[in-house]
């Protein structure tokens, strides 16, 4: 209290005005406002307000897509009035790359825009998913414990594979798996202009259906000044990050060119838990009057130490940092390289076309030792030793992914009116991969690796598959009166090709095609300049994964899941607060789920349940209490239910072979890894313009392993425990100085403290069941446990 009575005592004012369209005079809704430190944006009338200003002056930063940024500064002795008029850029901006899958300033979507600034403040080397804990809905998990290396994101309970993400409109997700792996692009925040997530199924977009949400990412824009920026971090766990950054600015009035080159190093928190990785971004755009061309060229290559298998809960309170796997070399290696072009051409103010042609190359593979292994799973031929055949042998294998990824986006906008807006977009994308295996060592005699034999480096399985995805889509917003609706209509085709059982059980080539319709509309109603209600509709499918169609037979093969989701919400804005609510309803038909349940081939996949769903709230808010004082927080409160699900638990004999399996029905019980409660917070104090001060708080409730909501079958082994993640609360502290050194722009040091209190926590983890012949049914937990107490060390030099 003492510290902040000065900031109450003194005075305050505010800096309103209009802003609008030098030529027109007509207002430029949602414009972004920056004075000093605090933001906001334009109302439906091009109007602003921004609040607890302290008497002095002020730099002031205007922006709207389209129009040429206004930078002046302000001198503040009083209430001011300041209404900007905005010139129309004489070249095309980069925003309009990513405009036709963003919701707009009063869409009829939920969602939250975030900032290269905001980005910046707390990248100091953990993965991008790590930089997004702040906003509603998202639980974050790292196997490694720190943030670094194989990380994890849910959105609403739903993981990456359910999560939409495109990288300028380009999808991320893998064609397979439907996973979007960060651990392959290093550091890429770094080179991130902003992002856009959108809650549920969203806007139309190309890629992954979005069942729990989508990442809209667009990267390096451009920058008309030159610049080089050095970063450096060390950290606890030996962790180390470099990067350097430069851009050679506006060159003749047409052209920018950007690099960036990183490199992450850690141990980890869990023992041998380490990741080695670099990653490169170079683009270079031309800027015409009315034509844009930019390349886009980044590629990521990592080597991790493997602690997929967690820890198991037997030793959980006793080594915390236990990992399963001890050969030196159980690495995964990956390397991904991405390659885009894009191209707008604007017709006129009211016509524009998009183009994108990408290309990805994605290699690589995963080592591991394999103790006592069968010959004949590698069609090694058993040696006879001593007149005895050798059956198991050790074994050292790779598992290679080689796979391309390439097509074509475009979209086209038609703006004759500002009421009303249309977009026709779509998307072709082909994937081809190809899936082999070798061994690289086994001991038994003749297959020495020195001499080259049989076998070794041989591949012992290979598969190639090949999947398209079509997609169009078109969209229309049209304003009457003080209501926006809009309607948007997306056509999805899918043909997969690849390697499964037939129902004979041989392994053969087969083929399946899958169409989609999924229609979405809505409305916003602009209640007054400074608030908005809207509600939406959306429909979404998504198909099976790789696993689900190459281990089970047409006959087994699960069906695509289908999504209804209502949003609606209520949003508003003042000069010093902006805040909103949103109710959402995902209705899901056909789930897809582990059940426990063989199939037909013998192997566990997922199955589809009829009726499940999400319901809940969200509340996303951030208030300005005072020049110094800042505070914004999230909370999620949901209910996520199945209404009626089979437990299925393999029935085992001593040498663990499965005999038989046994079922257990529960209704009404909670979708797995679905926190009920969710919060966030961030409070920041600056007592001086160069310092700032923050505790970020995250809080997240009870999850279930399964999906059984931790409920007894009766014949469950006393010894068993909850099949849970408890409850967690982390707090974070950051101080950040930024100072400005003769000739060099900015001088940035920024110590983060993780975990503050120590928090003892594990935000992922797996459940195995099984029941002895004859015997009750058992248990088996393991976690990933994060890191307690650690810290990173970063200095920001800016030319």
């Amino acid at each position: 209290m003492t510290i902040l009575m000065p900031y109450v005592a003194s005075a305050q004012f505010s800096v309103k005005g209009r802003i609008t369209d030098i030529h027109s005079q007509q207002p430029l809704p949602g414009a972004s406002v920056l004075i000093g430190n605090l933001s906001n944006s334009a109302n439906s009338s091009g109007e602003f307000s921004i609040g607890n200003l302290k008497p002095g002056s002020y730099p002031v930063r205007i922006r709207y897509i389209g129009y040429r940024e206004v930078n002046q500064t302000v001198k503040v002795s009083g209430n001011e009035t300041l209404n900007i008029q905005l010139s129309p850029n004489n070249f095309v901006t980069d925003e309009v790359i990513v405009k036709a899958t963003r919701a707009g300033e009063n869409a009829a979507t939920t969602y939250r825009n975030i900032s290269r600034e905001e980005l910046a403040k707390n990248n100091l080397g953990q993965d991008l998913p790590y930089l997004l804990n702040q906003t509603p809905s998202v639980v974050v998990s790292s196997d490694a414990g720190t943030g670094i290396g194989y990380t994890g994101i849910r959105i609403r309970g739903s993981d990456a594979t359910r999560i939409n993400v495109t990288l300028n409109g380009i999808p991320l997700n893998d064609a397979e798996s439907q996973g979007a792996f960060f651990v392959n692009l290093p550091d890429f925040a770094s080179s991130v202009d902003n992002i856009q997530i959108q809650r549920g199924v969203g806007t139309s977009t190309n890629g992954a259906a979005a069942f729990g949400g989508s990442l809209n990412v667009q990267t390096t824009t451009r920058r008309d000044s030159a610049y080089a920026e050095l970063n450096n971090t060390f950290g606890s766990y030996d962790t180390w990050k470099n990067t350097i950054n430069v851009g050679t600015g506006l060159i003749n009035n047409k052209f920018t060119f950007d690099a960036r080159l990183s490199r992450i190093k850690s141990d980890g928190y869990i023992d041998r838990a380490s990741s080695d990785l670099k990653s490169f971004f170079v683009t270079g755009a031309f800027y015409g009057k009315k034509d844009l061309v930019r390349v886009n060229v980044f590629s990521g290559k990592e080597k991790t130490y493997q602690s997929w298998y967690g820890i198991p809960e037997s030793i959980l309170d006793t080594n915390r940092t236990y990992n399963h796997y001890t050969y030196e070399d159980q690495t995964d290696n990956y390397q991904q390289d991405h390659y885009q072009l894009h191209y707008t051409h604007t017709f006129s103010d009211k016509l524009s076309v998009n183009t994108a042609f990408h290309y990805t190359y994605g290699r690589g593979y995963y080592e591991e030792f394999k103790d006592a292994d069968s010959l004949k799973n590698y069609s090694i031929t058993p040696p006879v030793l001593n007149g005895s055949a050798v059956e198991k042998a050790n074994i050292i294998r790779r598992r290679w992914l080689d796979n391309d990824f390439y097509g074509l986006t475009y979209s086209l906008n038609y703006k004759p009116e500002n009421s009303l807006d249309f977009t026709l977009g779509g998307a072709y994308n082909e994937y081809r991969g190809d899936h082999f295996g070798e061994v690289v060592w086994a001991d038994v005699p003749y297959t020495d690796i020195s001499s080259n034999q049989e076998s070794i480096r041989k591949k012992y399985y290979e598969d190639n598959a090949v999947k398209t995805d079509f997609n169009t889509y078109a969209r229309a917003t049209y304003q009457v009166g003080k209501v926006n609706v809009f309607a948007d209509m997306q056509y999805r085709r899918i043909g997969y090709s690849f390697l499964g059982y037939d129902r004979n059980l041989r392994n053969v080539q087969q083929k399946d095609n899958l169409n989609f319709f999924n229609p979405k509309f809505g409305f916003t109603w602009l209640i007054n300049n400074t608030s908005n209600f809207y509600a939406s509709f959306a429909m979404a499918h998504k198909e099976p994964n790789r696993d689900d169609y190459t281990e089970s037979t047409p006959g087994s093969r699960p069906k695509a899941e289908k999504l209804n989701d209502i949003e609606t919400g209520y949003r508003m804005r003042g000069s010093n607060y902006q805040a909103g609510i949103n109710a959402f309803g995902m209705f899901y038909k056909d789930q897809l789920i582990l059940t426990g349940k063989i199939n037909d081939v013998g192997a566990f996949t997922r199955q589809n349940v009829p009726d499940s769903y999400r319901i809940g709230l969200e509340l996303d808010g951030s208030w300005q209490i005072l020049p110094a004082l800042s505070w914004s927080a999230t909370a999620s409160l949901s209910r996520n239910k199945i209404r009626r699900f089979v437990e299925y638990v393999a029935v085992v004999d001593d040498d663990w072979n499965t005999v038989g399996e046994e079922s257990f029905e529960y209704k009404n019980s909670n979708i797995a890894f679905s926190p009920s409660f969710i919060g966030s917070s961030e409070i920041s104090f600056k007592p001086l313009q160069a310092v700032e001060l923050a505790l970020l708080s995250k809080y997240v409730s009870r999850q279930n392993l399964d999906n059984t909501s931790n409920r007894n079958t009766g014949i469950d082994a006393p010894s068993n425990r909850d099949r849970v993640l408890e409850a967690f609360f982390v707090n974070d502290l950051c101080l950040r100085y930024n100072i400005r050194a003769g000739k060099i722009k900015n001088v940035g040091i920024a110590l983060q403290v993780n975990n503050l209190f120590g928090e003892l926590y594990e935000n992922n983890g797996f459940t195995y069941r099984s029941i002895a012949q004859g015997g009750p049914l058992y248990t088996e937990n393991s976690y990933f446990p994060q890191a307690t107490r650690n810290f990173f060390l970063s200095l920001n030099v800016k030319f």
